[in-house]
């Protein structure tokens, strides 16, 4: 985790198929709960390689705008910035286009976590609920 700089980039691609996406009646689009998975995704895959051995991340917060649709079938891709780095909090900026014009904006917090502690927790939440977890 200490290699998680402020500044680092990346960009990441999706082909619009016809499960991202909504249709209102009229033709389908990419659809808003899909883009903020799109952003989820991508900023997990700029910092995944470079936490350390068990640990892993996950969302926290989404703060997005939607700002123009996105046709099945066209590509839309993600420019993700990790902007701040505190302790385990990590937020990232993330514009995204298709191939005309930009399409959204967001911000995003991601936690870095132990992956054994967190299953434990699960495993006691899981067991105080009567549930069998593998």
């Amino acid at each position: 985790m200490e290699a998680l700089k402020p500044g680092m980039k990346g960009s990441f691609n999706l082909k619009v198929e016809r499960n991202h996406c909504t249709s209102r009646g009229g033709p389908w689009v990419f659809s808003t709960p899909e883009m903020v998975k799109f952003s989820e995704l991508s900023c997990h895959q700029l910092v995944a390689a470079m936490l350390g051995a068990g640990e892993n991340s996950v969302g926290v917060t989404v703060y997005i705008r939607h700002l123009a649709p996105t046709l099945e079938g066209q590509t839309v891709r993600s420019e993700v910035e990790l902007i701040e780095v505190d302790r385990r909090r990590l937020k990232f900026k993330v514009s995204l286009f298709d191939e005309l014009e930009q399409i959204g904006e967001c911000e995003h917090e991601r936690f870095v976590i132990d992956v054994a502690k967190s299953g434990e927790r699960l495993k006691a939440k899981a067991q105080k609920l009567g549930i069998a977890l593998p």
